[in-house]
């Protein structure tokens, strides 16, 4: 079909729901979203398997061990912890002043390039490492977490203009849900190069997804439009709806932003504390799984990657059931601010039983690998609980309350590995390690609980 008969086809029809979910300029934009954020936990995950083939841990520890990992480095648990924790560094930095900025001048741009400076600074880990030592990698790692800063409150400011509310559950889930893809491809692929890939094996995990990462970043540059109104490719019938389904309920612009008010939310804090629960319970597991999978339960680096992902893909499944199962509740009239606190209570209390649990069952690890999948994929709905509601508290102000939100739980969150390295820097025990847990746990608990005491899903400004 020629260009111009198949724009004419594209444009004759006359609603939303005529368009084939292939052809709605917005499922696109979910997918690029979606890959978007795959990539940017691939960068931030990959450090977490790469340090166990780094360091040479049994040089740094007279206990015994059933196996040895020879590593280039002799860094002690804090000094990975810190190396580890380096990288959130830079990613609270830019989170606030991202989000006042796309307000402005849209979030597109800042998006692509800040994810190309975390793709090249990939590069040069390696040299980073060997040459300088733990503060120049820590260093580099900081520059990643700056350009990756921009993910969320723009991936936010993304889904605030292009997805209408009954839909926000599943495009959330969708697109968060990357976070769970990334890790699940990095951690496995990671182990894998660790032990066979080029330049000594654990180089090749940061020049090969460097590339990977490099790819998305033009790609997304050159065909996600910044809002409907600014794209070619969609259709009439899609912009309009996308635009009378969002704004139709919204209070009207003043042009100012209501900082004070965000201040006196409680609805606003729910969100806040909810999200520094959750950052602070994925950052022990996302960056200290792998050391745990080797120092308790002896697992080889190349099975080590491909056991550490198996939660992240059950995560990742159920954050799909779950946002189907919320949008469902939410078109068959049950309240959004039930629905998300419903989402978020399996989402947040799920993990922290699981962390409580798994310190005891570290005798076995097909019961350990049980209990840490079941707690993960409960951890799913957290993408239709607090993860998405502060679009529904203002699709104008999206961005800007995430950033607010995210820069919080992630100075939360950056702790996590540090205090996990304090603790089990006094010795890789089951006993210190079920310490780590039980914080996790505790956390997780008291931040699902307070959310949902304060939150709601009403529109505020």
């Amino acid at each position: 079909m020629p260009p111009e008969a198949e724009q004419t086809t594209a444009r004759s029809y006359e609603e939303d729901s005529d368009i084939p979910t292939c052809r709605k300029a917005r499922n696109f934009v979910i997918f690029m979203l979606f890959l978007g954020m795959a990539n940017a936990y691939v960068m931030r995950t990959n450090m977490s398997v790469a340090i166990v083939a780094m360091v040479n841990h049994t040089a740094i520890s007279d206990h015994d061990h059933r196996h040895s990992q020879g590593g280039e480095f002799v860094w002690s648990y804090k000094t990975q912890g810190y190396i580890l924790s380096s990288f959130f560094y830079g990613y609270v930095l830019t989170q606030i002043p991202f989000g006042f900025l796309i307000k402005y001048y849209g979030a597109k741009h800042f998006l692509g390039w800040g994810m190309m400076l975390n793709s090249v600074a990939a590069f040069v880990v390696p040299v980073s490492a060997r040459e300088g030592g733990p503060i120049p990698l820590g260093v580099v790692r900081f520059i990643q977490g700056l350009g990756e800063g921009p993910i969320v409150p723009c991936t936010h400011s993304l889904l605030a203009v292009w997805i209408p509310p009954d839909e926000r559950s599943r495009a959330g889930a969708a697109v968060y849900a990357g976070a769970q893809f990334g890790t699940i491809i990095s951690m496995p692929l990671s182990g894998l190069l660790a032990e066979y890939g080029f330049d000594g094996g654990w180089p090749s995990i940061f020049y090969v997804f460097g590339i990977l990462s490099t790819v998305w970043c033009v790609l997304y540059l050159c065909l996600v439009p910044e809002s409907p109104q600014a794209s070619k490719r969609i259709t009439e019938a899609e912009r309009k709806y996308i635009n009378e389904m969002i704004w139709k309920a919204q209070p009207e612009d003043t042009g100012r932003t209501p900082f004070l008010s965000f201040a006196k939310s409680r609805f606003f804090w729910a969100i806040m504390v909810a999200h520094a629960g959750q950052n602070y319970g994925y950052e022990t597991l996302m960056t200290m799984l792998p050391t745990y999978m080797d120092r308790i339960l002896s697992v080889n680096i190349k099975a080590n990657g491909v056991l550490s992902s198996l939660p992240y893909l059950a995560m990742w499944l159920m954050a799909i059931v779950f946002a189907i199962v919320a949008d469902g509740l939410i078109r068959h009239r049950l309240s959004i601010t039930a629905t998300r606190k419903i989402m978020n209570s399996f989402g947040q209390y799920g993990p922290a039983l699981a962390l409580i649990v798994v310190g005891y069952v570290h005798e076995s690890l097909i019961l350990t690998i049980i209990v840490f999948v079941l707690g993960l994929g409960l951890n799913g709905a957290i993408y239709s609980g607090f993860k998405i509601n502060h679009l529904d508290l203002s699709p104008r102000f999206a961005g800007l309350l995430i950033s607010i939100t995210n820069c919080a739980a992630n100075l939360i969150g950056l702790t996590a590995p540090m205090i996990a390295g304090h603790v089990i820097h006094h010795g890789p025990t089951i006993e210190n390690w079920r310490i780590v847990f039980h914080i996790a746990g505790g956390v997780y608990i008291f931040c699902a609980t307070f959310y949902n005491l304060c939150g709601s899903g009403k529109p505020q400004w």
